[in-house]
């Protein structure tokens, strides 16, 4: 069977909501990469196997996934027909960022009324003029997720976490302009070696890695907007439209023209 891919990417007048993404897939695999917002994922074909912080996770057709920003994670389909995936994409207003290391230990929600809400939601978000009603189902699913996650104990500390804490907080203030490793390790006073080893412990992705998802997570957001692939590539830190181009596929999985055509 050949591999199959269709997606569907828009920005909903809806506060709160940074994308919405539809994806059929049936051989590509995300490899390691963050967001910087909340991923909230509902599968309705198939099943996704993915790594969250270095622990496997899988998304039956009952459960609601809530990957939490900044956290690397991965995606393959689980069988060899595919998945078919609906994701709503959340800023800081709807979840805290306190509620991120809860979501963590247990990003996966068996919650068939949390789905259902899910699955509304994505169908007012898919009507111009429904945002009223896009927004009102958003503050339902919002209220129960948080409900789920204030249940689960808080994660308890982890060591080097200051340190790629603050190598980290260093990739999201250059994310366009990047920064060396040399320079890195003389502004947060650590090796080389030691500042990538407590970053790649701590977060299960490389500093590089975390660096290029930012930057693709931007491209997104101007694509959205109507910027041109190589406008996008010039303002977002990649060399040129090539470069911008291969990232963008190896994260999404379509090059950036196409994501870009699929806007509503």
């Amino acid at each position: 069977m050949p591999a199959r891919q269709e997606v569907s990417a828009w920005r909903p007048r809806v506060p709160g909501v940074t994308e919405v993404f539809h994806a059929r897939f049936t051989e590509y695999a995300y490899p390691m990469h963050v967001h910087d917002a909340w991923t909230l994922l509902i599968v309705d074909d198939g099943t996704v196997r993915y790594d969250l912080d270095r622990h496997e996770h899988g998304t039956p057709h009952d459960t609601v996934s809530l990957l939490p920003p900044h956290v690397p994670h991965n995606g393959s389909p689980a069988t060899p027909d595919g998945f078919r995936k609906r994701v709503v994409y959340l800023d800081g207003s709807r979840l805290g960022d306190d509620l991120i290391g809860r979501a963590v230990d247990r990003p996966d929600l068996r919650d068939p009324a949390l789905r259902r809400r899910v699955g509304q939601l994505h169908s007012a978000l898919a009507r111009p003029g429904d945002e009223l009603e896009a927004e009102s189902r958003l503050t339902l699913v919002g209220e129960r997720l948080r409900d789920h996650l204030r249940r689960t104990a808080a994660p308890a500390h982890r060591p080097d976490r200051v340190l790629a804490r603050s190598l980290r907080e260093l990739l999201d203030a250059r994310v366009v302009d990047g920064v060396s490793l040399e320079e890195s390790a003389r502004l947060l006073h650590a090796h080389p070696a030691h500042l990538v080893r407590a970053f790649s412990g701590a977060y299960g992705i490389a500093p590089h890695q975390y660096l290029m998802s930012r930057r693709v997570g931007r491209a997104r957001r101007l694509l959205l907007d109507g910027l041109a692939p190589g406008e996008v590539a010039s303002v977002t830190g990649f060399c040129d439209q090539a470069h911008l181009t291969r990232h963008f596929k190896k994260l999404v999985g379509v090059p950036p023209g196409r994501y870009r055509r699929s806007s509503r």
